[in-house]
């Protein structure tokens, strides 16, 4: 678009606010990113309600890593816009809805604990990446469940709308365990059904597996075995065909990433006591996540 083009188009849109009317292309969420954020006022940023440590509640307010990376991205949007008095709406989201969401212009970031493959880089873009996970299994330690084997013909429980709700039922497949696959809304709801022992096991990425078990009424009840099934990488999500968008936030990750900045957060929410128990999960970053803050990329998962 032309300087001309583009300034035409604001001027337009801009009438159309104060007329009371909002473009059909505004309301689905085509537009720009920046320009919309520019003629609202505000900005956009999802959460999940309990992702431990990327994007949880602690009380009524988000928390985490990736609100964290969220908030310095909106920063560099506020100096980008030049609007330090940005409004900044916060949208729970689940992994059902979270894609639907970003895609008709709901949420501008989602922020939460959702991996960047490439099936989803058909309707969604993702930002550079900020870590690395493989499926595994969160049981009591009384279940007598090592690895996946043990699971023949059990209940076990995982998260409706995530790539490993996927990944479970291949390799219940390929492998004949015979299994029974219950779905929970989001990952609260999925380890509830291990707690009440209606599943013997919840198969998640295996960091959530350790922050939801740190932060559990009895974390000494908890553990999480078994070989990891894939690795694969958390992103930011924003909308589709928006360039413009994704340079303002793909430059903020690597700025964050060169300064250290990332890695300070990464010690906050990783290696040192967070809310609300104040406990440490004490992961050190794995060598993907050190080579990706070298050598930033946003590669998918395949």
């Amino acid at each position: 678009m032309t300087q001309h083009a583009h300034t035409s188009a604001s001027l337009v849109l801009a009438a159309a606010l104060c007329a009371g009317f909002v473009p059909a292309a505004l309301a689905q969420g085509t537009a720009p990113t920046l320009a919309k954020v520019a003629e609202t006022g505000s900005i956009t940023v999802s959460y999940r309600e309990s992702s431990v440590p990327f994007s949880y509640l602690d009380g009524t307010k988000p928390v985490g890593f990736a609100v964290d990376l969220c908030s310095h991205i909106v920063d560099v949007v506020k100096t980008r816009l030049k609007k330090p008095d940005l409004k900044v709406q916060m949208q729970a989201v689940t992994s059902a809805n979270r894609i639907p969401l970003v895609m008709n212009g709901t949420v501008d970031l989602e922020c939460g604990s959702t991996t960047n493959n490439s099936v989803r880089r058909e309707q969604v873009e993702f930002t550079i990446n900020h870590f690395y996970t493989g499926t595994r299994l969160l049981t009591k330690k009384t279940s007598g469940i090592k690895n996946w084997a043990d699971l023949k013909g059990k209940k076990v429980s995982t998260t409706t709308g995530t790539t490993n709700f996927q990944v479970l039922r291949k390799y219940n497949v390929d492998n004949k365990l015979d299994l029974d696959v219950l779905p929970g809304k989001d990952h609260a709801d999925s380890a509830l059904l291990v707690e009440s022992d209606r599943a013997v096991a919840f198969a998640m990425d295996d960091i959530l597996l350790y922050g939801l078990a740190a932060n559990a009424k009895n974390p000494a009840e908890w553990t999480v075995v078994g070989d990891a099934l894939q690795v694969e990488p958390y992103a930011i999500m924003l909308r589709k065909n928006d360039p413009e968008f994704k340079k303002v936030v793909d430059d903020a990750m690597v700025a964050m990433m060169k300064s250290g900045e990332f890695e300070r957060l990464y010690k906050k929410w990783f290696l040192s006591p967070i809310p609300p128990r104040g406990t440490n999960l004490n992961v050190p970053m794995s060598d993907a996540l050190r080579q990706n803050v070298s050598s930033p990329n946003d590669k998918p998962a395949l």
